[in-house]
């Protein structure tokens, strides 16, 4: 059975975006970027992939993402309706009923439900959770292992990286990648 990672950015004091989802503060050196492009390269938007010249490459980790609506949101601001045209791409949403491209699947329903699909899926690729922190917390049953990229600057107000009711749940540690540029991952799987 494959696995659902929550793969995600968070500031020091574990925020994943702004008050406003602005994620533009998150800073990126050369280092960082290079260790992302060649480690979880499945995880970057086509546009990112294309940039660092990787869009050729076999995926390796991701065949599909799973995002909130508000994680979807800011490509469809910009025209942009299959950002992850590389993978099978589903968008959780209570308030979009229609996909605005055939390549993205809706999930109006169950996401607990929708997920555990995913996953028993035969593939010997996992399943990307890319957020938001309210599907985070609807899915943290599901999550099988957490990387958590987080960066060296504090937000001060944000979207947390769970939004949830009280349900301590172990993980385990890993893994450590560090940065000279402060950036740290923290590789978890459920305990």
């Amino acid at each position: 059975m494959r696995q659902l990672v929550y793969y995600i950015a968070q500031t020091i004091d574990g925020f994943i975006a702004g008050p406003d989802d602005e994620v533009d503060f998150f800073p990126v050196p050369d280092e960082y970027s290079t260790w992302m492009f060649s480690q979880f390269g499945d995880a970057l938007p086509s546009h990112a992939r294309k940039f660092g010249r990787i869009d050729d490459v076999p995926l390796s980790r991701f065949d599909t993402i799973v995002m909130g609506r508000r994680t979807y949101q800011p490509a469809l601001d910009v025209g942009v309706t299959s950002p992850y045209a590389h993978l099978r791409q589903y968008v959780v949403s209570s308030t979009m009923t229609e996909s605005p491209d055939p390549a993205v699947t809706i999930i109006g329903g169950d996401p607990v439900a929708a997920v555990q699909a995913l996953k028993a899926e035969d593939s010997p690729l996992d399943v990307y959770l890319a957020g938001g922190a309210a599907l985070a917390g609807a899915l943290l049953p599901e999550i099988d292992r957490m990387v958590v990229k987080q960066y060296p600057v504090v937000a001060g107000a944000g979207v947390p990286l769970f939004s949830a009711e009280f349900a301590p749940t172990a993980f385990e540690l890993t893994d450590v990648q560090t940065f000279g540029s402060g950036h740290v991952v923290l590789d978890y799987k459920r305990a």
